[in-house]
């Protein structure tokens, strides 16, 4: 049938596909799986999932005694869509979970001593793996992942600070590449946290906290970011009350599409939500949450859902969403959670995709 139809309406009608129906039609002709596999279609199905369908919220917490990542729907029921599957590592004797992008997920992972790296695709149940660059372990490193939509391409940089807070050269992993380079950026004249967990990608950038000591009795804070295209570092100057503060009171998380948020943590006092309305307008950060502690509940501001709520975590597993404009809280139970602190981590968005489907480097496919 497809020979009567010409190739670019069978496109059209293909990308409105789910990606589970799509790995199917793979089997119907030759022209279909040219079609389905080819880079081109992936990217134009990607961004029709990503225009048309409401991504799910990709979480990250304890159950039955081990870490899980599930799919909740991004609406106001806020149900378990369903429990993804970890890539059974051969050997593996640890890994951990470092961000995702575009149905992508990645993590480092361990087997003995060796450290790894692994881009895993859930929605086609197919992953690939690539060596850690030799770094020192006097270097203290941080990670950022996501799309060079220029080169439509996929890359994992870290940054590093040797003793006296001496950058080093950015490694650049590139996945159309296959392989690492250094990457002959200026250094900033800030500093970075090794611990930051939240490294947001927006914009083509991803972002951390940057900070200078201050006469050794204070900081003065920016956001650092470093964009994937032009494989440069610029920076992104917060809010007068925010610029003193040490670099672990503040993180950085998406908000919305294309901007980012500022979380100021006060253990004993408070919590601020900062939002940058329009992004890299300096101007339009505004503060949209003052969240007082109580003696009784501890709560942890995860992110942002779809409709620009805010979702927190309190005690016993309990996750709200807090609509902004009213202040009112909504209440969400997740079911067999373990109660532990801080157990739960949003890790962003999910879409499924086909990414990684044309790739046949270094592949390992996962069996459920």
């Amino acid at each position: 049938m497809s020979d009567y139809i010409p190739v670019g309406v069978i496109v059209e009608i293909l990308k409105r596909i789910p990606v589970k129906s799509l790995l199917r039609f793979r089997s119907v002709c030759k022209t279909w799986n040219t079609i389905v596999c080819d880079p081109s279609f992936i990217s134009t199905h990607l961004h029709a999932s990503l225009s048309n369908n409401t991504p799910f919220l990709l979480l990250s917490y304890w159950r039955n005694g081990e870490e899980n990542l599930f799919l909740h729907y991004d609406n106001d029921g806020f149900e378990e869509f369903k429990q993804l599957q970890f890539p059974a590592f051969s050997c593996a004797s640890y890994s951990v979970l470092l961000g995702s992008c575009n149905g992508l997920i990645y993590l480092q992972f361990w087997m003995g001593d060796v450290s790894k790296f692994l881009l895993w695709n859930p929605s086609i149940q197919k992953c690939i793996s690539f060596p850690r660059p030799s770094i020192s372990v006097d270097v203290q490193i941080n990670f950022g992942f996501g799309f060079d939509s220029i080169t439509n391409d996929y890359k994992l940089v870290i940054i590093g600070l040797e003793k006296g807070d001496a950058w080093i050269k950015p490694f650049l992993f590139s996945l159309n590449e296959n392989c690492w380079k250094r990457v002959n950026a200026i250094p900033p004249d800030y500093t970075f946290d090794p611990g930051e967990i939240s490294v947001p990608f927006v914009n083509g950038a991803v972002h951390w906290i940057g900070y200078q000591k201050r006469n050794n009795v204070g900081f003065t804070n920016v956001i650092l970011g470093f964009d994937l295209s032009v494989e440069e570092f610029f920076e992104i100057s917060l809010p007068e009350s925010l610029i003193g503060l040490g670099p672990r009171d503040l993180s950085t998380m998406k908000y919305g599409e294309s901007s980012i948020a500022v979380l100021k943590r006060d253990p004993g006092n408070e919590h601020e939500l900062w939002v940058m309305k329009e992004y890299g307008v300096v101007g339009s950060w505004t503060k949209v949450l003052t969240l007082t502690l109580h003696s009784e509940w501890f709560p942890n501001i995860l992110g942002f859902t779809k409709n620009g709520e805010v979702l927190v975590q309190l005690d016993y597993g309990k996750l709200t969403s807090l609509d902004l404009n009213c202040q009112q809280m909504e209440l969400h139970g997740v079911e067999g959670v373990e109660v532990m602190t801080n157990l739960i981590s949003l890790e962003g968005n999910y879409v499924d995709s086909l990414v990684l489907l044309d790739k046949a480097i270094d592949v390992h496919y996962v069996s459920l």
